[in-house]
C-alpha cells in the first residue's frame, strides 16, 4: 500500500472533489459544516503562505515506516504525524508506503521495492528519495542496494544499523522453540495483523524474523550483504555517496521528553537495556549511516516521527522542521 497527498494507489475510498451541493437545513447543515471543518483542518497543514518551494525536491520523497508501523490507522492517525503535510506545504511530492508490520528486512524490502517501482511509473520520475524510520531504515537500504538506479538518496531516522540491544536481550532470553517464544511470537504476529487490517492491508507477518533482523547478529549478516554507507568504526560515519546514492542519518538520545506523552514511560523502561545513549529503542552509535546529520536530538524513538500526536519536547528542533530542512538539503543537491 502506498499513498500520496495527490496520488493514491490501491486506495480504499475514492473522494469525488468538486461535487455539487444543494441546500441543507437543520441537522444536515450542521453535519455539513462539521465535515467542512474536518476537511479544512486536514488540508490546512499543507497550506503555505510564502516560501513554499523550499522542500520541492527533484525526485519524490518516499517514507518507510518501522516495525509495527503503518501509513494511517482508520484513515486518520498518521504514522508520520503531520510530516507528509508539512513537507507538501513546502512543495514536496510525498508518498507514504506500508509493508509487513513484522517481518524480515529482506521481505519488507522487497515489498517496499515494488511500491518504489510503482511510484517511479506513475510519477515519471526515474528515482526517489527514500526516508526510513527504525526498521524502515534497513528496508530503504535494501532497496538502494538491489536497485540503486531507482534511488537518489537514502536517509535513516533512528535505525539500528548495528542492532538493538533490546532485540539482543529478547533473542537471548527466549529459547528457540520454547512455549514462551511461541506465545510471544503469536501475539506479536497477531498485533501486526491487526495493525495491518486497521490500515487496510493484509501483508504476511513473522515476528521471529523481524526480531532476528534487528539483533546485532542479524544486522551484521544484513550489513555483510548490503554494506553501503555503514561506518567502518564503532561510532563513526559512513561513505556519503555509494553507487550514485547519497546516504544520511539522524537520531535522538532523549527518552522522557514530554510529561503529557503517555508513551514516554515505556520508552524510559526499554532505555535501561542499553549501554549507550539511546532514544529508548536504538543506540546512538548504532543509528549512524553515511553522513550523520546529528545523533543526539532531544527526541525519543516516537518523537522522531512526531508521535504521540505531536507531543514532543519544546526544547529541541521540531520533527517536522527536521524533515523540511532535510528536504531542502536534498533539493539544494539537485535531488
Amino acid at each position: 500500500m502506498l499513498r500520496s497527498r495527490d496520488v493514491c494507489v490501491n486506495v480504499r475510498v475514492t473522494w469525488a472533489k468538486g461535487s455539487g451541493m444543494g441546500r441543507m437545513r437543520g441537522p444536515s447543515l450542521f453535519v455539513g459544516l462539521m465535515v467542512g471543518v474536518v476537511l479544512w483542518a486536514s488540508s490546512a497543514q499543507a497550506f503555505c503562505w510564502w516560501n513554499c518551494n523550499t522542500a520541492k525536491t527533484k525526485y519524490p520523497i518516499v517514507l518507510a515506516h518501522g516495525a509495527a508501523g503503518f501509513d494511517e490507522l482508520f484513515g486518520v492517525l498518521e504514522y508520520w504525524y503531520g510530516i507528509p503535510g508539512a513537507l507538501q506545504s513546502k512543495g514536496a511530492t510525498v508518498f507514504v508506503t506500508e509493508v509487513s508490520q513484522l517481518n524480515a528486512t529482506e521481505v519488507r524490502g522487497e515489498q517496499l521495492l515494488a511500491q518504489v517501482e510503482t511510484i517511479v511509473a506513475i510519477t515519471g520520475k526515474p528515482k526517489v528519495n527514500l526516508i526510513g524510520h527504525s526498521h524502515g531504515g534497513l528496508d530503504v537500504r535494501y532497496v538502494a542496494s538491489v536497485r540503486p538506479d531507482l534511488v537518489a538518496s537514502v536517509t535513516s531516522v533512528g535505525t539500528p544499523h548495528k542492532g538493538a540491544e533490546l532485540a539482543d536481550y529478547l533473542a537471548d532470553n527466549f529459547e528457540d522453540g520454547s512455549f514462551t517464544q511461541a506465545v510471544l511470537n503469536f501475539f506479536a504476529e497477531a498485533l501486526g495483523t491487526v495493525i495491518g487490517l486497521l490500515s487496510g492491508t493484509t501483508n504476511p507477518q513473522d515476528g521471529l524474523a523481524a526480531l532476528d533482523s534487528l539483533t546485532s547478529a542479524g544486522t551484521a549478516v544484513f550489513n555483510a550483504s548490503h554494506p553501503q554507507a555503514i561506518p567502518g568504526s564503532s561510532c563513526g560515519e559512513g561513505a556519503s555517496s555509494v553507487n550514485g546514492v547519497r546516504y544520511y542519518s539522524w537520531s535522538g538520545t532523549g527518552v522522557l521528553t514530554n510529561v503529557f506523552d503517555l508513551s514516554d514511560p515505556a520508552l524510559g523502561l526499554t532505555s535501561l537495556f542499553y549501554s549507550e545513549a539511546n532514544d529508548g529503542l536504538v543506540g546512538r552509535c548504532s543509528s549512524h549511516l553515511g553522513d550523520v546529520i546529528r545523533d543526539n536530538y532531544f527526541q525519543n524513538h516516537l518523537d522522531e516521527v512526531n508521535q504521540l500526536f505531536g507531543l514532543v519536547s519544546i526544547f529541541t528542533s521540531n520533527p517536522k522542521t527536521l524533515f523540511k530542512n532535510h528536504a531542502n538539503r536534498l533539493k539544494n543537491l539537485g535531488l
